[in-house]
């Protein structure tokens, strides 16, 4: 299977096992959103344009504008969802971001950019 379908595959499965734990405080409407910033998201990573901060947000780099709505709509999500899930687990929305940038780096495609915990910026 190609890096990126199992990519892609990773990130709707994480998506689904947050909803799962979650319950029903989620929205289909989130979830839906996300699927279909999915696509774009996997291509701005791809070409440089975005990457993904050590707090479990996207982030444009620098000089980059494309598609900031699209990554602001999706980091809003993202909040969403962390808060969703911190109030669940009993723990701090920061905590759940974090980890779940833990998460996004072991996965990330060879290229991407990722925000190390010093906040340094290198490619997969």
């Amino acid at each position: 299977m190609h890096v990126r379908a199992k990519q892609i595959i990773l990130t709707v499965l994480f998506i689904v096992a947050a909803v799962t734990l979650a319950g029903t405080g989620w929205s289909e409407d989130v979830k839906a959103r996300m699927r279909e910033r999915l696509p774009i998201l996997v291509d701005l990573k791809a070409r440089g344009v975005v990457g993904e901060n050590n707090q479990g947000f996207l982030e444009l780099l620098k000089g980059q504008t494309e598609k900031q709505n699209v990554v602001a709509a999706e980091n809003q999500d993202r909040k969403t969802i962390y808060a969703q899930i911190a109030q669940q687990t009993g723990t701090d929305i920061q905590v759940v971001g974090q980890r779940r940038a833990i998460q996004i780096a072991e996965k990330a495609a060879p290229g991407e950019w990722l925000q190390d915990g010093s906040g340094k910026w290198r490619q997969k």
